[in-house]
């Protein structure tokens, strides 16, 4: 890395400052030579500086004494301890759990609780997208975001889980991923006081007292507070197609999610376990009960009418309905209605001929589950299949 002849300078396309001192890596340009040598830095790595408290290490020693402020008690957070480098650093955290967004977008509305947040969504009003990937051309709004793409190529996970090992190529998914062995949920619903390990989490939670359902189905009006629950519903009621087949019994699914979730029934699989006590889980709501039951960890949902408790609020909402004899899911061919869904599901199936159930030694279909059962022992007698088979 050399500075270039005075003659062979450039200007920098958000000012018109000379930077005559050229990385030969990079092809960053600088003004000033010491700037250049404290940039030659990020590809030698000669010279950093060490955080005696944690791993990091810096190319500037007053990068690093800024850094150390997050390590002392000088900033930080009263409601989850977290450490912050500097008090306005502190004071945009703190904008989290208070659920503040001052900044917003003079096209759509939308809210922000930093000004740079702000002007990057501006882009995509603008359309603008200055960070071209090398590799594959695609554009991007943010650096942050390119450098991240760039991963994608590279197949790099740099940031490591130190309990499980598990790699990842974003150093939030890796703080979110830590949450699952500490337990901690530092996001706090002001209304409820349900907390979240997520941010992600808590705005979503939030929309259940508010209301708001900002996702629209384009063929039936349904609205959605959630993205995912829009595309799970579009796939259920305005699709047919089931792509995916169990390989032990023959059972169809729309969604490769449900055809993992059946498996386990037939290989006894126990994915969820408990980080309290040894015991292992099939099925994440096993997971979650008996946490509630034997850890104290979690929140039930009480009927305030028979005192009842629930594991989630849906299978709250779905009990109360019992109460008040309310019967909101409406069959489309008859007039008949139900007070679940899944009862609604079981019955529509005497006004198809769609049998999704397969017997896998004969190939067979059946409408129902039961059915199949009881076809599949007599069929497994005829050829003589000793093979255990689970449904």
């Amino acid at each position: 890395m050399t500075a270039v002849d005075s003659n062979d300078v450039t200007e920098h396309p958000r000012d018109d400052k000379t930077r005559p001192y050229l990385c030969t890596v990079c092809d960053k340009r600088f003004t000033q030579k010491h700037m250049l040598n404290v940039h030659r830095r990020i590809h030698t790595e000669e010279n950093w500086y060490s955080c005696t408290q944690c791993e990091k290490r810096f190319r500037c020693q007053s990068y690093l004494r800024i850094h150390m402020n997050a390590h002392s008690s000088r900033y930080k957070c009263t409601e989850c301890g977290k450490g912050f480098q500097s008090s306005s650093a502190l004071m945009i955290h703190k904008r989290r759990h208070s659920g503040e967004r001052p900044f917003e977008c003079s096209v759509c509305s939308k809210r922000f609780t930093t000004s740079t947040q702000l002007f990057m969504h501006s882009r995509i009003h603008s359309g603008e997208k200055p960070c071209k990937c090398n590799v594959c051309h695609k554009t991007f709004t943010q650096h942050g975001h390119l450098k991240s793409h760039m991963r994608v190529h590279t197949a790099e996970k740099p940031y490591q889980c130190q309990v499980c090992e598990k790699s990842f190529s974003q150093s939030g998914n890796l703080n979110a991923h830590m949450r699952r062995h500490t337990g901690e949920k530092p996001y706090k619903c002001q209304v409820c006081n349900q907390a979240f390990s997520r941010s992600e989490g808590l705005v979503m939670h939030k929309r259940v007292h508010t209301g708001v359902k900002p996702y629209k189905c384009s063929l039936c009006n349904k609205s959605f507070s959630r993205s995912n629950s829009l595309q799970t519903h579009k796939l259920h009621s305005h699709s047919n197609r089931r792509p995916y087949h169990c390989p032990y019994c023959g059972m169809q699914f729309k969604t490769n999610d449900k055809l993992t979730r059946h498996v386990r029934v037939h290989t006894d699989a126990k994915p969820h376990s408990c980080r309290h006590c040894s015991d292992r889980f099939r099925w994440l709501e096993q997971l979650k009960l008996h946490l509630l039951k034997s850890h104290n960890e979690g929140t039930w949902f009480t009927c305030n009418i028979c005192g009842k408790k629930f594991l989630t609020r849906g299978h709250l909402k779905s009990h109360s309905f019992q109460h008040e004899d309310v019967k909101p899911y409406v069959c489309s061919e008859c007039p008949k209605r139900f007070r679940r869904a899944a009862e609604l599901k079981s019955h529509q199936l005497v006004h198809t001929d769609y049998k999704q159930f397969c017997c896998v030694l004969c190939c067979k279909y059946f409408k129902r589950k039961r059915y199949v059962v009881r076809h599949f022992k007599k069929c497994a007698k005829k050829v003589g299949c000793s093979r255990p088979f689970l449904f």
